[in-house]
């Protein structure tokens, strides 16, 4: 999702999560310090730059009043469509502008425990030129179980709205492009069970490159609309867990290659997910770095630094322990210095875009249904 030095990243689907309202302007640490930009955003998750230079936000909604169905994750969720892209102003004092309204929602009905939180939603936005915007929609469901699933049939009645992927324009009109879980239903990459969430997103020349979560795989889609696969992650065994990869987001680095991260999937062991690089017309995924927890976006900087954001830097289901962290890998990969240790003031992260002048921002309260934020860490 990189071009040049900005990045534009990926959230995911994750346990709920209490708000907590974030300190504006706190001291990290020496290294850095963080600053509020936005707030009242619902599920905030991936965000990039745009062509004109406004920063924009996937927000993935509240779910809404249905009709309803029982997740991968065995979460009864309903539709609504409350999912939205939001601009971000920079210059001066920040605005904020929902500028795409009414995209489709997952979440947990009103009056539920965490209605409305940990949305499944717009999970990320990229742009091709002014004119083209896209944002993945997921579904964490059997692609087939959209339009044909015994316990909820009315489910059928807005299955095709989920999984896929949607393309919008400056004036705030959208409208339905690929289907990116119907792939997962008949390609089924990496050979496991169906399930499919798209996450990530990257668009590139003539194509746009996005992770499926829940398929554990990378995929691209061409000009004519054709989806093919890059890449899939295989189930790793650590011990006696075996789990799989969870794919959450994809750069563009400095290299011409693609990296993309992992959450990992239960039991979330700490320490053990990777990112990966991968060739960019696809091929087997090498490990270009190990020992993260819970990755949930990456992005590069100018100087060829790779930027690993986490979820939380715990074991355990995501966001465990609600606090998130972002480190610094060298361009050589020999030196890693975290730039916002755990509880300094990232809470269930959810993307990260740097800017020319090596500002860093990231979603922060990723899984809240109206206190998510956009907070700017200056190194």
């Amino acid at each position: 999702m990189s071009r040049y030095v900005r990045h534009f990243g990926a959230g995911a689907a994750i346990a709920s999560l209490a708000a907590v309202l974030v300190s504006f302007h706190v001291p990290l640490h020496a290294r850095a310090t963080i600053e509020g930009v936005a707030s009242g955003l619902a599920n905030p998750r991936g965000l990039n730059f745009g062509p004109e230079g406004g920063l924009y936000v996937a927000e993935a909604g509240t779910g809404g009043t249905g009709p309803c169905i029982v997740n991968s994750n065995n979460q009864f969720v309903c539709y609504g469509e409350t999912g939205a892209i939001t601009r971000i102003a920079l210059g001066g004092v920040p605005s904020q502008t929902r500028v795409v309204t009414g995209l489709p929602s997952l979440a947990a009905p009103p009056g539920a425990t965490g209605a409305g939180g940990s949305a499944l939603g717009p999970h990320d936005v990229d742009f091709q030129g002014r004119g083209n915007g896209f944002v993945t929609i997921g579904a964490a469901l059997d692609p087939a179980r959209r339009f044909d699933d015994a316990a909820h049939p009315e489910f059928a009645a807005v299955g095709a709205k989920v999984g896929r992927l949607v393309r919008f324009q400056p004036n705030g009109k959208w409208s339905f492009a690929e289907d990116l879980s119907a792939f997962e239903g008949t390609a089924n990459p990496d050979g496991g069970g169906f399930d499919s969430n798209p996450y990530g997103l990257l668009a590139l020349p003539g194509r746009q490159v996005f992770t499926d979560a829940g398929g554990n795989s990378l995929n691209a889609v061409a000009a004519n609309g054709s989806i093919t696969n890059l890449a899939f992650f295989p189930n790793r065994t650590v011990g006696t867990a075996t789990f799989q990869a969870v794919p959450t987001c994809v750069t563009l680095g400095p290299d011409g290659q693609l990296y993309v991260g992992q959450l990992t999937g239960f039991p979330f062991l700490q320490g053990q997910a990777n990112v990966y690089r991968v060739p960019a017309n696809g091929g087997t995924p090498e490990v270009f770095a190990s020992g993260f927890t819970k990755i949930i976006d990456l992005a590069f900087g100018s100087d060829g630094s790779l930027y690993v954001l986490q979820i939380s830097s715990a074991g355990g289901p995501p966001p465990q322990g609600g606090t998130g962290s972002l480190i610094r890998v060298s361009p050589d990969g020999t030196t890693r210095t975290t730039i916002v240790a755990a509880g300094g003031g990232l809470v269930a992260p959810g993307g990260i875009a740097i800017d020319r002048d090596g500002s860093i921002y990231v979603t922060n309260f990723s899984v809240s249904p109206n206190a998510g934020t956009v907070v700017k860490i200056v190194p």
